[in-house]
């Protein structure tokens, strides 16, 4: 059962299967832009293709990644020829609605390869993206794109205003318009939403800063409560540390990969290490709703499946498959078709006394350590911890917040403060 849209949610929807529009659906942590995306995907009556930049993200939204989908190549494409096969231009020509996830992530020089390739593909030189609907998700305050080596750094200085998605020069010729969603489905407490946003906005004032701190500052529980921290060794290191206190052998499950997954990039460990008492997190939701993406959890029994058990009551688990997605023209239909090229089949669960940051994005928790180590070392890092959780009762720091810690892109900033944005509830009645 798929959750039922709220109003301003279904005001975004209309307006992206209503209009031509290019749109960028942007919000806070917790506003329910996947939720609206996958509605979109089973409900929509457009040729929709979805894509992401990253294996993960591609297969949480049973897409497939831009560089996979448009054939291009790793790295900075810059000028250089697009090859495009007779399939690939088939398949670029069939779609309505290009749908980007995780969209912050992708920077200017391949979104202005995806216009090229659409425009080259469809013979429509002039038009941006070759007259497709361009609909991206994200939150440019949380995740930013990689940068590159000194090189691509050095190409973006010289020819772009930044190496952000909304810096492209697609968007000097093409409008972009902005929906935000406002209502916040993670948290309930005005007093702590009016917190996360200052720090989603680099405005945290001395009060808001002794308010964090001081609710943070209580003694870390030792009940499990889970640790997001900014480094992957830390979270190994915790994760490792707590499995060797457990009585009893480690069981590891194989996953089972068949077909072409690509790379290493797997939605769940290859080997998962578990032993009875082992906290652990879920992956993804449960079709029968038992669990959700990020409800947490101890092993009880482990047989041929996985007992866990999960807010008092036990549930048993079974390996989960992840497909890989390939989209193809089929020739029969005129239509687009949507393959499955690789499967990845594991228990949807990962150890979780501690994860990084970066893997908790999309997940809730009702409390958490936020162990911010030495140092932040990325914009948005702070806030994506942070908006995890649902209440300030619930908020636990390893030490406490320093102004260092508060990092937002100033050209995040820029583009924020200048961009016209429209409430998504106006959705439906603004440029129709």
């Amino acid at each position: 059962m798929a959750p039922e849209l709220s109003p301003e949610q279904a005001a975004v929807y209309d307006a992206i299967e209503n209009t031509r529009e290019h749109i960028f659906v942007t919000g806070r942590a917790g506003t329910g832009k996947s939720t609206l995306l996958n509605h979109l995907s089973w409900n929509t009556s457009k040729q929709v293709v979805v894509c992401a930049p990253t294996g993960v993200a591609a297969l949480n939204v049973g897409g497939q990644t831009i560089h996979s989908l448009f054939r291009l190549p790793i790295g900075l494409i810059a000028d250089h020829d697009i090859d495009q096969n007779s399939e690939l231009r088939k398949l670029l020509n069939t779609i309505d609605t290009l749908v980007i996830d995780e969209v912050s992530m992708v920077n200017a020089d391949l979104l202005d390869a995806i216009d090229r390739s659409l425009r080259k593909a469809r013979q429509r030189k002039s038009e941006p993206f070759g007259g497709v609907q361009v609909v991206l998700f994200g939150d440019p305050y949380q995740l930013p794109p990689v940068p590159g080596d000194p090189e691509e750094r050095a190409y973006f200085k010289d020819h772009y205003r930044s190496m952000w998605f909304f810096d492209a020069h697609v968007w000097e010729e093409a409008t972009l318009r902005i929906l935000e969603l406002a209502f916040i489905h993670r948290q309930s407490d005005a007093g702590f939403k009016e917190m996360l946003n200052a720090v989603r906005h680099g405005r945290v004032t001395a009060e808001i800063a002794n308010a964090l701190n001081t609710a943070g500052a209580r003694p870390v529980p030792t009940d499990g409560t889970i640790t997001l921290a900014t480094r992957n060794d830390t979270v190994n290191r915790i994760n490792k540390l707590e499995l060797s206190r457990l009585a009893g052998g480690v069981k590891t499950a194989k996953a089972e990969v068949t077909g072409d997954f690509g790379g290493r990039t797997f939605p769940a460990d290859e080997a998962l290490e578990l032993k009875v008492g082992a906290q652990v997190m879920f992956l993804r939701n449960d079709s029968d709703q038992r669990w959700v993406n990020g409800s947490v959890g101890v092993v009880t029994k482990i047989r041929d499946t996985v007992f866990v058990e999960l807010d008092g009551e036990e549930v048993e688990v079974q390996p989960a498959v992840w497909e890989k997605y390939k989209y193809t023209y089929s020739e029969t239909t005129k239509e687009l078709k949507k393959d499955i090229v690789a499967e990845f089949q594991q228990f949807p669960l990962r150890l979780a006394w501690a994860v990084t940051i970066h893997k908790s994005q999309g997940k809730t928790y009702d409390q958490a350590i936020v162990d911010l180590g030495t140092r932040v070392f990325s914009a948005g890092q702070t806030y994506v911890a942070l908006s995890r959780i649902t209440s300030l009762e619930g908020l636990y720091l390893s030490r406490p917040l320093r102004p260092a810690d508060i990092i937002v892109d100033l050209d995040v900033r820029r583009f924020m403060s200048q961009a016209t944005r429209v409430p998504a509830i106006q959705a439906a009645t603004v440029g129709s």
